[in-house]
């Protein structure tokens, strides 16, 4: 007869393989729609010590430092073993991972941030507002706590972050900016890179993005939501940026500039313009959304 511990050791193991792998079926499912979620990409250097590790759309950036390294979005539960993938192929070990950061606490960016913790052992640093749905596998999601096809795995945060708060580790410093609206703790982030000879100021959007079904006007579960827009496209358009990056490879248009990097010259992910052009476009969709909503209201 086995032992006690070892035999309710295996069924833990079992148990969390299992709540992993439904959660997996569900993100699975939820992207069913969305290929470019899903479809691998090359992973590759971005500028200085960033990389790219995520999928066609689903963006994850690697930092790496000597003290070990950053993640940036764990994309789905799926998507983990691909991001792993992807970091060993650059030369790194996965195992490295210090520290674990998001965008902002949604299925498609923060599902496999659980699995990431255990098989890492890094430390998730998360918006304060984004915590809740974090540790609570967004269930407590303002647009999306009733979609049981939303959830994900819950996950422990270990650092609270607030607005302006420093993330160090080894010569690297990254800003987390609140960018609410898109979700509550929406989150920007910023850092300063060396690369030739010259240090870029680079810009990783959270999401300026009003998705279907979201309520600017009476939304009970959000009442702030339009303002809270509102402050971070001022947020945004206040922030120097020379490398623009995104929680999606869509929003910076990666995948063109990464056809242009095979064909040398300017290091085409050296974009303040298509930033600035960026920030403006969904600036102006938001306001669309919300002249739209309030003449709805009004009628």
């Amino acid at each position: 007869m086995m032992p006690l511990l070892p035999m309710l050791s295996r069924l833990v193991v079992i148990a969390i393989f299992f709540t992993s792998s439904l959660f997996a079926l569900s993100a699975n499912l939820f992207s069913q729609t969305n290929l470019e979620w899903v479809d691998p990409f090359p992973p590759h250097r971005i500028i200085g010590n960033i990389y790219y590790v995520g999928s066609k759309d689903l963006a994850a950036f690697l930092i790496t430092t000597p003290k070990g390294h950053i993640l940036i979005n764990s994309n789905l539960s799926s998507s983990v073993p691909q991001i792993k993938k992807s970091v060993e192929q650059l030369g790194f070990r996965f195992t490295d991972i210090r520290i674990l950061l998001i965008s902002h606490a949604h299925i498609d960016h923060c599902a496999g941030s659980a699995l990431i913790k255990q098989l890492t052992g890094a430390k998730y640093m998360v918006m304060d507002a984004d915590v809740p749905e974090v540790e609570d596998g967004g269930k407590s999601d303002f647009r999306y706590g009733n979609s049981k096809d939303m959830f994900f795995p819950p996950a422990k945060v270990d650092r609270i972050l607030h607005d302006g708060d420093e993330v160090s580790l080894g010569d690297v410093v990254l800003v987390a900016h609140l960018t609410p609206g898109h979700t509550k703790g929406c989150t920007t982030w910023t850092l300063k890179v060396a690369d030739g000879g010259k240090t870029y100021n680079v810009v990783i959007v959270g999401s300026p993005n009003v998705n279907p079904g979201y309520k600017l006007l009476n939304n009970t579960a959000y009442p702030q939501i339009a303002q809270d827009y509102k402050r971070m496209f001022r947020v945004l358009r206040s922030l120097p940026c020379d490398v623009f990056l995104g929680a999606h490879g869509s929003y910076y248009g990666m995948t063109e500039k990464f056809a242009r990097v095979a064909k040398g010259g300017v290091n085409p992910f050296i974009d303040p313009e298509g930033y600035k052009n960026y920030v403006a476009d969904r600036e102006e969709a938001f306001y669309a959304e919300l002249k739209k909503q309030q003449t709805k209201g009004a009628m």
